[in-house]
């Protein structure tokens, strides 16, 4: 632990940012933000500072989203492969601004392209983690249909991640729209079970279904707002968390 990093005990061992790629293009809505990628990097090593272990998955929306693509005609496989050539472009971005931050990284990709990234295998993942560097995981699940919300439920339950902390531009779980109903209200605590009935979109149903099966906890927090991942991360009650129970 550097000097001057927070003495409190983390409440997490291992932990997945999921981070949409709408996130990294910051106010300008689409491309790369570097000041984005900067403070988020900065934010990650004061994670790594506490000796917690961090992967991200990382989206392509910024660039390409192919689920928009396939709906204007473009073959749906197609379109999900290009989506995911976006993610590792904002992976190779991420990876810059963690290593001017500090932070040794490694980018392991689901479709393999060595000159860039390392092939993702699960035990070499782990192994990275076990010597406290940050895993980026690129290329979704590597298969087309399925989204980047997927894919970090899937490789927190490889990984055996403690939670999945799913960034997003709202201070968590609404009962509606907040930005559309003025009399939504914010859920600090709800179960899988509720997100799938009531389609609070937190994730997509088989994302969610998977953390479900696996007893993982979602936290869903506001990433513009600084310092929200440590706090997490330091078990202060950000954002809103979707577990087995309630209560």
């Amino acid at each position: 632990m550097t000097a001057g990093a927070d003495a409190r005990r983390p409440a997490y061992r291992r932990i997945v940012l999921k981070l949409s790629g709408e996130a990294l293009a910051g106010s300008q809505g689409f491309g790369i933000d570097p000041p984005v990628l900067d403070r988020i990097g900065e934010e990650v090593r004061d994670v790594t500072d506490l000796g917690v272990q961090v992967a991200i998955v990382i989206g392509g929306g910024n660039i390409f989203r192919g689920v928009a693509a396939s709906a204007a005609g473009m073959d749906r496989a197609t379109a999900d492969y290009m989506g995911m050539l976006a993610t590792v472009i904002n992976a190779l971005a991420l990876q810059d601004a963690l290593e001017k931050a500090g932070v040794q990284t490694r980018v392991l990709s689901a479709i393999e392209m060595r000159a860039v990234a390392e092939p993702y295998i699960r035990r070499r993942a782990i192994r990275h983690l076990e010597k406290n560097r940050v895993v980026i995981f690129a290329a979704g699940t590597g298969n087309p249909f399925f989204t980047t919300d997927t894919a970090g439920a899937l490789r927190a339950v490889e990984i055996g991640a403690d939670a999945i902390i799913k960034a997003t531009k709202v201070d968590g779980v609404y009962s509606a729209d907040p930005k559309r109903d003025p009399a939504a209200k914010r859920l600090d605590r709800l179960t899988y079970i509720e997100v799938l009935n009531r389609g609070l979109g937190v994730m997509d149903t088989t994302a969610i279904s998977l953390c479900m099966d696996n007893k993982l906890p979602i936290v869903v927090f506001d990433l513009m707002e600084a310092g929200n991942i440590k706090r997490i991360v330091l078990g202060e009650p950000v954002g809103s968390i979707v577990s087995s129970s309630a209560g």
